[in-house]
């Protein structure tokens, strides 16, 4: 980045913030807006497993269709947002996030079994209209749609959270997220992944001008942070600083990224601070994952999803997680934290394999077991080299869990 460049940014989030202090909303400048309008404008394509082909969308394009066949359900939408790490990049270009996945939130009166199903019915539906003309789409179920273009389905309802989530696959790691929202009780993690930008004045833009945009012609668009006081929020970004509200409410899956967060250079604004919520996370993350098969399952689909492109980047996270849990665990019985980072220890090897990477023998303890044919229980002939950080083998499975007090 020039020096130009870098002066013009710090300019922009300065003057975000000033317009926010003290409150929780912003309207995004013209530069924030070309990103945007950027973002919204891309064509992204879906990829189809098998024989299926490519779709080709736009982000404005397929929030226009679901939206609109919403209403004709008679579901009604209150308003649309982007949210996550692509509404961060937006207000922030340079914050050290990154973004892959485009989260797009819907808004949406949805009160019963009926209104989800017909939500699930309405996108796999909508899938056929990017279809490419060729294509038969008489002979395409829904089920045939959600096998070959959905990464995944979510549910939740319960007496504080209903919303649903829809994700399209892109192979690239860049998922097409749709989430249906009637309630949501915690709607972020960290302050830094806390921005959502409201989209239906530029959706409204779109559909109506007939000029295009510009920097004294352009609609008023607003961001809001879930956290709390936008400008706070923003000096976090800005600054790479961890923080939250909360954070007993956070899911077990906040350790993964809270854990990203440190791979990617943000700091907890004081060392207390960081080792109170270190071990909020590590209970949580216990509580959620208690079982180390559900455990395996959640960190390689983490893998999978969150470092496409990056995969360098795969062992250091590991092993930054591997010291958080080894540090702060606390509400488990011995076996299960050593079975726990047995298995981070496993994955870190695994992504070295992967990599065709030969460590440094200062950072890997290498075991040297006895051939199969040895019988001998009490045969003793390998080394062990007993070099920090230790790559245990992965315990057996216990089902003993000891609940945090």
């Amino acid at each position: 980045m020039s020096e130009d460049d870098s002066s013009s940014t710090t300019t922009t989030t300065t003057s975000v913030m000033s317009d926010t202090e003290g409150t929780n909303v912003s309207v995004l400048n013209w530069e924030q807006v070309q990103r945007l309008d950027s973002i919204l404008t891309e064509t992204i394509p879906i990829h189809g497993r098998g024989n299926f082909p490519t779709l080709e969308m736009q982000p404005r394009q397929i929030v226009k269709v679901v939206r609109s066949r919403m209403e004709e359900k008679q579901i009604h939408v209150r308003d649309v947002r982007l949210n996550g790490s692509a509404a961060s990049h937006i207000l922030h270009e340079d914050s050290g996030l990154g973004f892959k996945d485009l989260d797009l939130i819907f808004c949406a009166d949805m009160k019963g079994e009926s209104d989800f199903q017909t939500v699930k019915d309405i996108v796999l539906d909508c899938l056929l209209d990017f279809l490419p003309d060729c294509v038969n789409k008489e002979k395409i179920t829904p089920l045939t749609l959600k096998e070959a273009y959905v990464q995944k389905m979510v549910k939740v309802c319960n007496d504080s959270d209903r919303w649903s989530l829809i994700s399209l696959s892109n192979n690239r790691g860049k998922n097409v997220e749709l989430k249906f929202v009637d309630s949501l009780r915690r709607q972020f993690e960290f302050s830094v992944d806390s921005f959502q930008i409201k989209l239906d004045s530029l959706l409204l833009f779109y559909e109506c001008s007939e000029n295009p945009m510009a920097e004294t012609f352009h609609p008023t668009i607003v961001g809001e942070s879930v956290y709390g006081d936008f400008g706070e929020a923003l000096n976090h970004l800005h600054h790479k600083i961890i923080c939250t509200r909360n954070p007993e409410e956070i899911r077990g899956g906040g350790l993964l990224k809270y854990c990203h967060l440190l791979v990617r250079g943000f700091r907890a604004a004081s060392e207390s601070e960081m080792k109170s919520l270190q071990r909020y996370m590590c209970s949580r993350f216990f509580i959620d994952f208690p079982d180390i098969g559900e455990q395996q399952r959640k960190l390689e689909s983490y893998l999978q999803n969150h470092f496409v492109g990056l995969e360098d980047r795969k062992y250091d996270y590991l092993m930054t997680l591997h010291g958080v849990v080894n540090e702060s665990t606390v509400c488990l019985m011995g076996h299960e934290r050593r079975q726990t980072l047995g298995l981070i220890a496993m994955l870190a090897v695994r992504v070295l394999a992967e990599q065709n990477v030969i460590p440094n023998v200062a950072n890997v303890t290498c075991y040297y077991q006895p051939a199969p044919y040895v019988a001998d229980g009490n045969f003793s002939n390998y080394y062990i080299a007993q070099v920090q950080p230790v790559f245990a083998c992965q315990q057996p499975a216990y089902s003993t869990w000891l609940p945090c007090n």
